[in-house]
């Protein structure tokens, strides 16, 4: 548990365990707490990695603007001040986004890629988009980061057993610096290296809810542009994926990780 100079500010990062490098990059508003499902788990045989992405947790919160080039600029720079030239790379969301950038941008630190609910970009074409974009902002502005949360927790955490996991997420995404929240996610949007997928050349599995945001078909369509792809979906999960249903996606990253060691 410490904090590093990386890309001109202060990042917060822990290590667990030993072997080769596996770093989990966490999703919007979120940050290094949320994969405590898989740290133990992975850090049996994983030298595991997490951190809060600048503008999040522990992190340092300078004044945006923020970028997806920005922040896998970041991811690169922590690696290099930690001593490691290889990883493998696990990105959720925001996460997934900042792995992909980062794989077209600078991919010489990815041993493999690991994509779960996310999507090579997010560029908004329809009204139906739009209106659900200026949905968030309008909460986060007008009513706060909490109800956000309250709002949010509903959608990814669906079933009457699962009121733990909600409180926990409201408790956590009220702790949200509200500007740099916004200052992230204004970094997604507009974003895009769909053009560029076709010159990934390192493994990689997209792991895929089955009742995630986008449908199931938006990640088949991407995962056919890629030349070393696979998909994988859970079947009754949602966004938070590696929250909701742990050991099905520890167990679907172990696999794909034994296959590339």
């Amino acid at each position: 548990m410490a904090k590093t100079q990386a890309n001109g500010i202060q990042l917060y990062y822990e290590i667990h365990g030993q072997g080769q490098p596996l770093l989990f990059i966490h999703g919007l508003g979120s940050s290094a707490r949320d994969w405590e499902f898989q740290v133990a788990e992975f850090a049996r045989t994983y030298q595991v990695i997490v951190l809060d992405l600048r503008g999040h947790g522990k992190s340092d919160k300078p004044a945006g603007p923020y970028s997806m080039a920005l922040f896998a600029q970041d991811i690169a720079e922590l690696l290099k001040a930690l001593g490691i030239s290889q990883a493998h790379v696990v990105g959720l969301s925001l996460g997934g986004g900042i792995a992909f950038q980062l794989a077209v941008a600078a991919p010489a630190p990815l041993k493999t890629l690991t994509i779960v609910n996310s999507a090579p970009e997010m560029v908004v074409r329809t009204w139906q988009e739009r209106l659900a974009l200026w949905q968030r902002l309008a909460i986060v502005r007008v009513v706060g980061m909490k109800k956000m949360g309250e709002v949010l927790s509903k959608r990814l955490f669906v079933k009457p057993e699962e009121e733990a996991l909600r409180q926990i997420f409201v408790e956590r995404w009220a702790e949200n610096d509200k500007r740099a929240y916004l200052d992230s996610l204004r970094a997604l949007v507009g974003w895009s290296v769909t053009a560029q997928l076709g010159d990934i050349r390192c493994p990689t599995l997209v792991l895929a809810a089955e009742h995630d945001y986008t449908p199931v078909s938006v990640k088949e369509a991407y995962v056919a542009r890629m030349s070393d792809a696979q998909l994988v979906v859970i079947p009754d999960a949602h966004h938070a994926l590696p929250v909701e249903k742990p050991r099905a996606f520890n167990q679907a990253l172990q696999e794909f990780l034994a296959r590339h060691p």
